[in-house]
């Protein structure tokens, strides 16, 4: 007798959903989204100066969102330096039906518990439309689903460091960020270097 090997759900889902690395590539600047007080913006707005951290979540995430900002916020809370004088955070939400005031009440929960003086004027809640989230996860490798039946986004966890002319320089996977690591991408990418896949 034959037998035929289909693939299980899971497995077609694990091939859906990914973080693909673009390791150099351009970050689409002229995108817009709107910060937490509802201006509009530009990602050009954030880039030019210092290196950036960038994650893609939603913010009424019911678990692997909340892990991931707070595992990037334990390992900045040890650097020695921070946000809003060497770097700036990017959290930019992929769910088009998220506001700038659920952005607000996001920022202020991790700022009550960073230990940094300048991070709120350098980490930035975003929030957009269909289209121009679409475009900016394209262009970092970021693949997730809808799933109509939960109300909620299946995704990759990780995050994104990036030069400050925009240009993806590395990627930090799952949901443990070692502050040695992250400090050492952040250096790397403030000269403007790519680091190696992982």
């Amino acid at each position: 007798y034959s037998y035929s090997y289909a693939q299980n759900p899971i497995q077609q889902l694990q091939q859906r959903i990914s973080i693909d690395q673009k390791l150099g590539d351009q970050l689409p600047l002229d995108l817009e989204f709107a910060d937490e007080n509802g201006n509009i913006v530009q990602l050009r707005d954030y880039f030019g100066e210092k290196p950036i951290v960038l994650t893609l979540v939603y913010y009424d995430c019911p678990m692997l969102c909340t892990q991931v900002l707070t595992s990037l916020l334990r390992a900045m809370n040890v650097l020695t330096f921070g946000i809003g004088t060497e770097f700036d955070v990017l959290t930019i939400s992929i769910d088009p039906g998220e506001t700038p005031e659920l952005a607000t009440a996001k920022k202020a929960e991790y700022m009550k518990n960073y230990r940094g003086r300048d991070g709120s004027t350098g980490w930035h809640f975003l929030t957009g439309k269909q289209a121009q989230i679409e475009q900016l996860a394209s262009a970092v490798g970021f693949r997730y689903e809808y799933d109509e039946d939960t109300d909620q986004y299946i995704h990759a966890s990780g995050i994104m460091v990036l030069t400050p002319a925009g240009k993806l320089a590395r990627y930090f996977y799952g949901i443990d960020f070692p502050p040695r690591d992250l400090r050492w991408g952040l250096v790397e990418a403030a000269d403007g270097a790519i680091g190696n896949p992982v």
